[in-house]
């Protein structure tokens, strides 16, 4: 007789932009308030929370009626993360942790920078996701449907409301295409591989909540059967690694199979594959409600472990049963992180504190066409600023996602290296921005300030010497009048080197726009080469004033238009001067 694949929970990742109310609704799923106890309204920490199939029903059973929705899986874990994007990215072998994704936008807010990331992740991942529209409770006028069903209260409203709602709902959509992405009202959809369900909620009221699990629960049966099939062997991620008492534990998600204390697993890390037998196994109770210790645990699950193996693990890493075939594993564990960690062979150095983090983060620099030459797990150390401190330019910085120094404060070279730390990815990427565009600038500066200065005066008719050296006043028109500078004048005929400038009878190094100074030029006669009111310019070969309109965004509007000016008169001979 045919035996039928059991299918497990599917995973479920709640993301979107920081304060659009991701926590808020996954409290109203599962009835508590750990949103109020938390600093600044931001979560701070991981956690999964199981919803039976009992509690499916009891929350969505009238819209599974309505929409013909059949209830097959066993339940719904969801993976609540931090106040970023990365753990949209948490691995497991074969894609993304998380089958489904739920992406929290606020209906008055829009697409925010984590929730563009978010998409891009989502969408690279290939993981199928659902719009959980938030906060319509906000929109004035509006009225809550005592059902607490949205696509009722929706097509309901008075005139004005339900005009804000469209109108907001639409500016969404219009951004959302942008993005290659066709967003629909989940109610009014005909073909889900085609349109992305849109589900207008309330985490405040409760609106539409029970809208967003029974979409979760179809998609899932929909398109994912084969996806949440589950096998005979144990795998799964560790989420973190967490000290309670004086006892350390691992929080994780098993995502396939079976797991026992009598196992012995092998977890991935950057320096190997760590082996170890399990001590204790303490699976996750419904809704959130604390943990039990069992013998085994079947798939998906979120449990914490006990271990053996007194080495460091790595938040982010997969671990797999042994079954006689530890050194298979190990060969498959080394050649998903080489993947995973793939960096470029020259750029910059990243941290980051889980597997799934970096490898959100690499994505996003990727994306921002900035090179990593080295990339890992784990607080900045002292042997990451060593090796920064080689490199040279926009390369001499640490980025680190989420994690902090390690016993490094002392040491000289912090001051010769840039490190930036931010548990945002976004706002990471955008300090990194900020910084290399600064660095650049500051870098051209160098450069710049290895040519000659721009400079253009006209002489006046103060002729001190006629010559040996020819001794005259002149008032600086722009630029900068420095000593050793060479002239030619409106023909190009070369001139002199300036040997000294003096203001007020004192020898000064340089003289600025607008001031009136006496300036030397040796190995010239005034009278035969120089005419009072004419004006010279700084004499530029055509390599230097390549190099200026390099840098041309440096320059004054004053010293571009010199430089123009320079160029015109070189042309006269040389009509590709420059060019």
């Amino acid at each position: 007789m045919e035996t039928t694949q059991r299918i497990r929970q599917p995973i479920v990742t709640v993301c979107g932009h920081v304060d659009h109310g991701k926590t808020s609704i996954l409290d109203k799923i599962r009835g508590t308030f750990i949103q109020e106890g938390e600093a600044g309204g931001i979560t701070q920490k991981i956690s999964f929370t199981t919803l039976p199939k009992e509690s499916i029903e009891k929350n969505s059973g009238e819209i599974l009626k309505k929409f013909n929705i059949p209830l097959n899986i066993p339940g719904i874990l969801f993976i609540d993360t931090p106040g970023h994007a990365a753990f949209t990215n948490l691995r497991k072998r074969g894609g993304a942790l998380a089958d489904i994704a739920i992406v929290v936008i606020d209906i008055n807010d829009g697409i925010k920078p984590q929730t563009a990331e978010v998409l891009q992740i989502l969408r690279s991942n290939k993981t199928p996701f659902i719009i959980a529209l938030n906060k319509i409770d906000n929109i004035s006028g509006w009225r809550t449907s005592e059902s607490l069903h949205s696509f009722e209260s929706v097509e309901h409203q008075a005139f004005t409301a339900k005009e804000l709602f469209d109108e907001k709902y639409y500016t969404l959509v219009g951004a959302l295409n942008s993005y290659g992405i066709n967003p629909e009202l989940y109610y009014k959809i005909r073909d889900f591989t085609k349109n992305v369900a849109v589900v207008p909620c309330s985490a405040k009221t409760g609106e539409g909540i029970s809208e967003i699990i029974a979409m979760i629960t179809a998609l899932a049966q929909k398109f994912l059967t084969d996806k949440i099939e589950v096998s005979k062997i144990g795998r799964g991620v560790v989420l973190e690694v967490k000290k309670e008492k004086s006892m350390n534990y691992l929080e994780c998600i098993l995502y396939d199979g079976q797991l026992t204390t009598k196992d012995e697993i092998a977890i991935a890390s950057f320096d190997g594959v760590i082996r170890t037998k399990i001590r204790n196994i303490q699976e996750a109770l419904p809704l959130n409600s604390g943990f039990k210790t069992v013998d085994s645990v079947e798939a998906a699950a979120g449990i914490k472990l006990q271990i053996n193996e007194k080495d460091d693990i790595l938040s982010g890493m997969p671990f797999e049963v042994i079954n006689d075939n530890f050194d298979e594993i190990k060969e498959r564990f080394i050649e998903e992180i080489s993947d995973t960690v793939s960096t470029d062979g020259i750029g910059i150095c990243v941290k980051a504190d889980s597997l799934g983090s970096l490898e959100a983060l690499l994505i996003l620099l990727r994306q921002n066409s900035i090179p990593v030459l080295s990339a890992s797990i784990g607080p900045i150390s002292k042997k990451d600023i060593f090796f920064v401190n080689s490199l040279e330019g926009l390369d001499r910085i640490i980025l680190g996602f989420n994690v902090g120094l390690g016993d490094v404060e002392d040491l000289v070279e912090l001051k010769t290296i840039k490190i930036l730390t931010n548990p945002i990815v976004y706002k990471l990427i955008e300090d990194l921005q900020f910084w290399r565009d600064a660095k650049q600038k500051e870098i051209d500066r160098q450069k710049l300030e290895e040519l000659p200065n721009i400079c253009k005066f006209t002489i006046l008719d103060f002729v001190f010497r006629n010559s040996n050296p020819a001794v005259f006043g002149v008032v600086v028109d722009g630029g900068v009048l420095r000593k050793n500078l060479n002239f030619i004048n409106s023909s190009d005929v070369k001139i002199a080197q300036v040997k000294d400038i003096q203001l007020e009878k004192q020898s000064v190094p340089e003289a600025i726009k607008g001031q009136e100074v006496a300036i030397s030029m040796p190995g010239i006669n005034f009278e035969r080469q120089l005419v009072v009111g004419e004006s010279l310019y700084t004499n530029l070969g055509e390599s230097q004033y390549r190099k200026f309109k390099e840098y041309r965004d440096l320059l004054t509007s004053e010293e571009k238009s010199i430089l123009k000016e320079i160029a015109e008169i070189k042309r006269k001979s040389v009509s590709t001067w420059g060019i």
